[in-house]
This record gives C-alpha cells, structure tokens and sequence, in this order.
C-alpha cells in the first residue's frame, strides 16, 4: 500500500483531512504517513528547513497529497512541504505530488496528468480534452493552485494530477489508483525548483497584512 503524507491548512480544511483519514483507515486506499509539521525556525536557511521536513516529516512517503482551498497557497508550511516533496533527501527521494481540488475553490476543471488517468477517473465525461500550454492559462482556470503547482504542471517532465473533491470523496477506488500512479510518477519527475521558497503567509484579507 502506498505511503502517503497529507498537506492542508489546518483552519480551514481539517473536515477534509479527516475524510480522507476515514478513507485510508477503512478502504485501504493508502496508508497513511502523515505527521504533524512542528514549529521550524524561520531563521533557518531555506535549505536547512527543506532537509528537516523532507527527512524528518516526509520520511517514508512516496506521495504528497495536497488538499488545495481558497488559501492553501498562502501557506508558508504548505510550500514548504511541496517543494520538500520535490526534492531528494539523504532519507528518502522525491515525491510525487496529488492534487485534490477542494470544493470550497468552485473549480470545474480538472488535470488529468497521470497515466491510465482519463479512462480509470473521467470514464463518463464526453467532452473534449484541451492541453494548457501559457501559465496564465493555469493561472486562469486554477486561480486557488499555489505558483509552485502550476510551475510544475507546465513541465513536461512532469506528470501530476489535480482531481476535484467529488470525484474521491466517496470514491475510494478512485483515490487509491491515483495515489498508487502518482507514487510511480514521483520516481521520474524532473521537478521545476526554481521558485525560491515562501518565508512568510499571506493573509488574503483587504488590508493586505502580512502574519
């Protein structure tokens, strides 16, 4: 069974995480790996802080599943964690990374970048596929998707998948096949690392404060 960690932002979107628990506790659809990210000093270089999540919270993992709300991308810890996910450790190597839109982003798309994805996830959608190929495009359809994601789903060394909420939410076949190839994917993908990490969250409120 495949070993997975769960990043989220805990005020918003626990229901979800715990959904997701009762999934893998109940119908085998991973195993769960997740540990609670302490407090890191964010005086620590980036490389410093990236070493301690891949190798002490990250361990044994093969998937980072990342629950993606209305401020998900906010998150310093959470772009800790992806960009952790992406990067080999003297531990354990690179991850690959799962998508799970949630409903509270009203999205209606979907990406389906993993393979087998289309028959085994989308078997009853008729309509046409079309292929992003401009960030602005990504940027557009996924305005909630952190930079970080979207940078790596315009690579083509890089097979990820984001998946809406409803289609695992009481689907747990569903969630086990794409956690099960995202694991594969991992081993192969040539991560975009290039955009420096977040030191900072972001309140996303009209006073623009920073906390």
């Amino acid at each position: 069974m495949t070993k997975a960690f769960v990043s989220y932002h805990h005020k918003n979107d626990q229901s979800y995480r715990e959904h997701l628990a009762y999934l893998a506790e109940h119908y085998g659809s991973f195993e769960d790996g997740s540990v609670e990210v302490g407090e890191i000093d964010d005086s620590l270089s980036s490389e410093a802080i990236r070493r301690i999540i891949r190798d002490e919270y990250l361990r044994d993992t093969s998937v980072t599943i990342l629950l993606c709300g209305t401020e998900t991308r906010f998150r310093k810890h959470i772009d800790w964690e992806l960009k952790s996910s992406m990067i080999d450790g003297s531990v354990n190597k690179k991850s690959g990374i799962l998508v799970i839109d949630l409903p509270s982003t009203s999205c209606t798309s979907w990406h389906a970048g993993l393979p087998g994805e289309k028959d085994a996830i989308y078997w009853d959608y008729t309509g046409g596929w079309t292929n992003f190929e401009t960030k602005s495009k990504f940027e557009t359809t996924y305005p909630d998707l952190p930079e970080r994601i979207i940078d790596n789903l315009l690579e083509s060394e890089v097979a990820m998948s984001v998946v809406p909420w409803s289609r695992i939410e009481n689907q747990p076949e569903n969630l086990k096949f794409l956690i099960d190839a995202t694991a594969i994917a991992g081993r192969s993908n040539n991560y975009d690392l290039s955009l420096p990490m977040r030191r900072k969250n972001y309140n996303p409120s009209p006073d623009f404060s920073f906390v």
